[in-house]
């Protein structure tokens, strides 16, 4: 089972930016899609962005154009570069095969966005 680990995240004021960073193990990486995923204090899970193998992105409308999802599938890894961040993108953020959340979810990374 394909196992993922998400880093980067912290508190950071309005306005500011953070990148997250996803490593999975497993050798068919590249053959899926990947998406960031996030999920807010008593809300449920929501996708932010997910990336095709060969690059092509799809964000969600809250989140476009201040996100950038990339991936390097050399290094079975994903990234999320979040600009201009709002108070309502805290939350734990995950990675995880897209649409569905096919692999065994991570512990995800918490971003929290305060003065």
């Amino acid at each position: 089972q394909v196992q993922v680990v998400e880093s980067g995240g912290g508190l950071v004021q309005p306005g500011g930016s953070l990148r997250l960073s996803c490593a999975a193990s497993g050798s068919e990486f590249s053959m899926y899609i990947m998406g960031w995923y996030r999920q807010a204090p008593g809300k449920s899970r929501e996708r932010v962005a997910a990336i095709l193998s060969g690059g092509s992105t799809h964000y969600a409308d809250s989140v476009k154009g201040r996100f950038t999802i990339s991936r390097d599938n050399a290094k079975n890894t994903v990234t999320l570069q979040m600009n201009s961040l709002k108070p309502e993108d805290t939350a734990v953020y995950y990675c995880n095969t897209a649409p569905r959340g096919e692999w065994t979810w991570g512990r995800g990374t918490e971003v929290t966005v305060s003065s």
